[in-house]
């Protein structure tokens, strides 16, 4: 059953919003690398969600949600975010990566690089920045981003794929309740700008992200660092909370501050 509700979300996604806009890219043509078969969950995919054209601002977004790597919070950190996002003038793009027990932490920070380097490879025909490209992800989603910021490449200008020519490192990254875990290959005075947020309560998170926080400042990187004093884990966008409803206000000013966003009056 797990299975056939994953499968069905992504439509699902397309027809809440009751736009045009949003549609699927495929991460790559074809089969994926490291793909076990051929079917819907052997495919990793980004799902755009456009904001109108006329506030359209060039920044775009990579957003990965959260489900302990066995399934996707489509809604709360995924449409609700892009939504937001949309709101802000930034092109977004849901990412469907691939899931255990099919598929490892590899396979999936392998399928986050590859989905920067799809947004890069068509900025132009988006109308994209290419120096603007951030990634945000949740629970697994975000401790999969640390990977992808570790694991980034400048890109191959030979390679015979145009995809594969672009960097894979996003311009930004937000780790939403999930701080990830360091990799051997970790150099954390080359990461981008980072934006950390969790709840105190929810301890291995909110612990792990202070720890990298700490580390990242020590390191000279630029980072930002909100722990709420109350809440659990999962609170996505935090629409309407008391405890959380002001955090994506906050991601929304630290995108300003680092140059990822048009400044806006308060």
């Amino acid at each position: 059953m797990r299975a056939i509700l994953f499968l069905l979300v992504p439509s699902a996604l397309v027809a809440a919003t009751g736009s045009a806009a949003n549609y699927n890219i495929p991460l790559w043509e074809g089969t994926a690398p490291m793909a076990a078969g051929e079917g819907p969950l052997d495919r990793p995919f980004l799902t755009v969600f456009a904001p109108p054209e006329a506030n359209r601002n060039g920044a775009a977004v990579v957003i990965a949600p959260g489900g302990s790597n066995i399934m996707l919070m489509y809604g709360a950190e995924g449409m609700d975010i892009a939504e937001r996002y949309n709101q802000w003038g930034v092109t977004a793009f849901v990412l469907t990566y691939r899931l255990s027990p099919r598929y490892n932490d590899a396979v999936r920070v392998l399928d986050g690089n590859r989905a920067i380097q799809v947004v890069r490879a068509r900025a132009s025909e988006m109308k994209l920045d290419p120096h603007r490209i951030g990634y945000i992800g949740f629970s697994a989603g975000s401790n999969m981003g640390r990977s992808v910021v570790a694991a980034a490449s400048p890109g191959d200008p030979a390679a015979a794929d145009p995809v594969s020519r672009v960097s894979s490192r996003p311009d930004y990254l937000a780790l939403i309740y999930g701080p990830g875990r360091a990799t051997p290959n970790e150099q954390l005075k080359d990461f981008p700008p980072v934006f950390l947020c969790a709840a105190q309560a929810d301890r291995g998170t909110s612990l792990g992200s202070a720890q990298l926080f700490t580390e990242l400042t020590r390191a000279g990187a630029v980072a930002e660092l909100h722990l709420f004093q109350k809440g659990r884990h999962g609170f996505g966008s935090g629409f309407g909370s008391p405890e959380f409803s002001g955090w994506m206000p906050m991601l929304k000013h630290f995108l300003e501050q680092a140059g990822m966003l048009p400044e806006t009056s308060r």
